[in-house]
């Protein structure tokens, strides 16, 4: 029929789409893991900025590959997935590294801010001094919100497919409870995104404003080019950071607002912006790095030599 060929077709492009952004953020994130292990094996240690990256880079390397396992297995094979506990599994497993990139990313933007940032806040500077030994508790508490999500994910997934042969007497209950569990996941849910994107758009803010601040001084001071151009280079890097954040944020909120819905083209551009985002943001880590970037372009020099 019409309806099911234009089924089809949007599937098949949503598929060949999502493993184009799939591979993509696969590779970069491989890159970045890879290369942070190899200094991690010769110096024996990784600094804060080092771990966050690593395990930003982790996250979202399992996060793309288990995306683009959903989205091939609901496109092609949709009667396995739903066969438990793989589609229970793959929820639990797609939803923690989903979480853990985000809060991990929003402990980068705070990271970067307290590093570079100037304030004489006293607070501030105390958290200047310890934010080495503040990290591990950012990336901990992360992982712990992340099972959090990952707990509520499989009650509702668990509520969903269990009781197939419930009366219709007992339907009623089942569907209230079930409600009720969807409710409080997307209410936990969107809480974990806008609490993400206030750390992120604050640390943010506070570090233009810091940088600007700066410049402006600079400036007044007649000091040298260099650390101007060094100065402004970190204020857009920082503000590709925000707009991306914005983007992704965005779509995550239409996610949950149209979930359930049968807007099939909303949904697919909504996918392809959330899709891009670990990819492309991490691209842009690569490229305001010194470490990563000179890995990069040594590869890219010995491919282009071959």
């Amino acid at each position: 029929s019409p309806h099911q060929h234009n089924f089809t077709s949007y599937g098949a492009t949503s598929l060949a789409i999502f493993s184009l952004e799939a591979f993509a953020g696969m590779w970069i994130n491989a890159f970045i893991v890879c290369v942070l292990c190899i200094g991690w094996v010769k110096k024996k240690i990784l600094n804060s900025n080092e771990k966050i990256l690593l395990l930003l880079g982790c996250s979202r390397f399992s996060s793309s590959c288990l995306s683009w396992v959903y989205h091939f297995l609901s496109t092609i094979y949709p009667k396995y997935l739903y066969v438990q506990p793989t589609h229970q599994l793959l929820m639990c497993f797609r939803t923690f590294f989903n979480f853990s990139h985000l809060w991990i990313s929003a402990c980068l933007c705070f990271f970067y801010c307290i590093k570079i940032a100037n304030f004489r806040n006293s607070f501030f500077i105390y958290l200047k001094a310890k934010i080495d030994r503040i990290v591990p508790w950012l990336l901990l508490g992360s992982g712990i919100f992340s099972l959090v999500i990952v707990i509520l994910v499989y009650d509702v997934a668990d509520t969903g497919q269990c009781n197939n042969s419930t009366g219709p007497g007992n339907s009623w209950k089942l569907n209230i409870k079930t409600d009720e569990r969807v409710f409080s996941l997307y209410f936990v849910t969107g809480l974990g995104f806008v609490t993400s994107f206030t750390v992120v758009i604050s640390s943010a803010l506070l570090l233009l404003f810091s940088l600007w601040r700066h410049k402006c001084t600079m400036q007044t001071n007649s000091m040298n080019s260099l650390s101007m151009e060094a100065h402004m280079r970190a204020m857009k890097s920082i503000l590709s950071f925000l707009i991306m954040y914005s983007i992704n944020f965005v779509c995550l909120i239409l996610t949950i607002i149209y979930a359930g819905k049968n807007e099939h083209t909303l949904i697919l551009l909504i996918f392809i912006c959330l899709h891009a985002f670990p990819g492309a943001h991490s691209l842009i880590l690569i490229f305001s790095n010194p470490k990563l970037k000179k890995a990069l372009l040594k590869i890219l020099l010995c491919v282009k030599c071959e």
